[in-house]
């Protein structure tokens, strides 16, 4: 049994403002999306990193404890892999040319983003984080870091086949596809969080996967009489021919695929969760 079956209730994550010290349970960092380049907020707690995600109701309150929230906002937070975060930051910083595979940087070095000062915070778990995409040089007792191609392309396609077992599992629609639309499916999920330059691109050219000729294949569009209502009657159509045409539409209907390619990777799940 999943652990969302029967259970049809929104959970409130309640985080504490960082301190000065930073000794908390939680630290609120305000980091630049890894795709989007956008502020966007994070939750650093427990030595991982989390994303969050609000609600707002246009109406309506939420009982935070013995309080009231007014406005409505409802917080969630997601695990998300820190090498997703840093990807970008890392991608910069080796001030790659051509075939040159660039500098190798330190960390504090590297994570310094003027306008952010949340990514210090990540120095922590950024060593042990990066350590799997990049090629590390020691000097003394310092350690300096460069992105290697190699090593990320290798991540990714490991991220790919995680999700892919997952997706599995998730309900027997998911578990019923082809294998083809559940490689889609996937690396749509990973493009949520990575560039199309050179990341997404690498990882399709690598899968041998065209993924928005993909996305295209999954979307048969019904004639706008369809969409709008009963068809209209042709002149000189017969009522069989109108029967099969009927049929087909409705075949069309049942084979639409759910849409992967959300705003947000909660979005997909929280519809698989909801399917009976």
């Amino acid at each position: 049994m999943s652990w969302w079956e029967g259970v049809d209730e929104t959970r409130l994550l309640v985080a504490p403002e960082p301190s000065a010290t930073g000794k908390c349970g939680g630290q609120l960092l305000s980091l630049r999306h890894p795709k989007s380049g956008n502020s966007t907020c994070f939750l650093l707690i427990n030595g991982g990193l989390q994303e969050i995600h609000w609600f707002k109701q246009s109406y309506g309150s939420w009982f935070v404890g013995d309080y009231v929230c007014e406005d409505g906002r409802l917080y969630t937070a997601t695990p998300v892999d820190p090498v997703f975060i840093l990807l970008p930051i890392f991608e910069e910083a080796r001030m790659k040319k051509g075939d040159d595979p660039g500098k190798f940087r330190q960390l504090d070095e590297m994570i310094f983003v003027n306008g952010y000062p949340g990514y210090q915070y990540l120095l922590s778990i950024a060593e042990t984080s990066m350590q799997v995409v990049c090629d590390v040089k020691e000097i003394g007792s310092i350690k300096f870091f460069r992105l290697n191609d190699s090593k990320v392309l290798a991540w990714l396609n490991y991220k790919v086949d995680q999700l892919k077992r997952t997706l599995l599992t998730l309900d027997k629609n998911y578990a019923a596809q082809d294998e083809k639309d559940t490689l889609t499916d996937a690396v749509s999920v990973l493009g949520e969080y990575l560039k199309e330059e050179p990341w997404l691109e690498l990882l399709c050219s690598n899968l041998k996967l065209d993924l928005q000729a993909a996305k295209t294949a999954d979307i048969e569009v019904l004639p706008i009489a369809m969409e709008n209502g009963p068809a209209s009657f042709e002149p000189g159509q017969e009522k069989n021919g109108s029967d099969k045409k009927t049929t087909r539409n409705a075949r069309q209907i049942k084979k639409a695929k759910v849409e992967t390619d959300s705003r947000n990777i909660r979005d997909m799940f929280t519809r698989a969760s909801r399917r009976k």
